[in-house]
């Protein structure tokens, strides 16, 4: 497991050691495998890392689970946005405690204890305080100027950081031998929009390309299929002869044109003509009784 020290803070209390827990993806819906942290309380995301036959040696044993777990702090409020999202469409004010609500993952609720997370709520809700006592409402104005930050201080990480986001970058180990990068400022937006969007829904990701002024990807156009032989059920009839190409066909020498005068000889009768090799063998002596 890779994790950073305030992971691990030995200055905590026992009560609230580290904890994995499912909560739900805010992109793809599903469960996914996160973190809570020592107080005060922090998410981190666990991703992991897993190749086939792979073990890990821990002391004189073996660890058969051979995964490699990274573990990073992220913004609870990615996780907070389905929840709003989906309350959106009451279209009412609520308390944010009983807008993120699962019956599927009731450890969401978690959540909300995380530090400075109802400080944040305000970059994407409307709120109204009765009392004591705060309600929120999804606002899509305020979420897209929340990305939008996020955004931008995704691309000074990567150009700080040096990352190579352009269309010609082949590999990240490569040098130039020049200072000149053909990655353009739409790269490094299209680039931080590709990371932002693998924390949010689907369709606020679009909504933020949408807002990026980002011109979409065409596709290249599709070129015409080459023409194919009609299929069928019957056999397929060889066009040419391939059985000449057979390994025993090929040490056969091809039959010599005869001249006219083997042909005319050809025609004679030769009943009872000796060859002409006879008259060269060797006589056979008889044996005396």
């Amino acid at each position: 497991i890779l994790l950073t020290d305030s992971v691990l803070d030995s200055t905590a209390k026992k009560s609230s050691d580290p904890v994995f827990v499912r909560l739900r993806n805010p992109t793809t819906g599903d469960g996914s495998l996160y973190m809570f942290g020592s107080e005060p309380l922090q998410l981190y995301e666990v991703k992991a890392f897993n190749e086939d036959y792979h073990s890990w040696f821990i002391g004189q044993t073996v660890q058969q689970d051979g995964r490699l777990l990274y573990i990073t702090p992220m913004d609870p409020l990615y996780l907070v946005m389905p929840y709003l999202l989906k309350a959106a469409k009451e279209g009412k004010f609520q308390p944010v405690q009983q807008i993120v609500v699962d019956e599927d993952f009731p450890n969401c609720s978690r959540l909300l204890k995380c530090s400075h997370i109802l400080k944040s709520l305000c970059h994407v809700t409307e709120e109204k305080e009765v009392g004591s006592q705060k309600f929120h409402r999804y606002s899509q104005e305020k979420t897209m100027k929340w990305l939008n930050k996020k955004v931008d201080r995704t691309v000074k990480a990567l150009k700080s950081s040096q990352t190579c986001v352009g269309g010609g970058v082949k590999s990240s180990t490569f040098i130039r031998t020049t200072q000149q990068s053909d990655a353009q400022e739409e790269d490094y937006l299209r680039y931080a929009h590709g990371l932002i969007s693998e924390y949010i829904p689907e369709d606020l990701s679009k909504d933020l390309l949408k807002d990026l002024q980002l011109p979409e990807i065409t596709s290249p156009g599709v070129e015409p299929p080459m023409k194919k032989r009609k299929l069928s059920d019957k056999p397929v009839e060889a066009e040419e002869d391939y059985t000449k190409f057979n390994s025993g066909d090929l040490n056969k020498k091809p039959a010599k044109k005869l001249t006219a005068a083997q042909k005319t000889l050809a025609k004679v009768d030769k009943t009872g003509m000796k060859s002409l090799s006879a008259f060269f063998s060797p006589k056979v002596k008889a044996e005396k009784k």
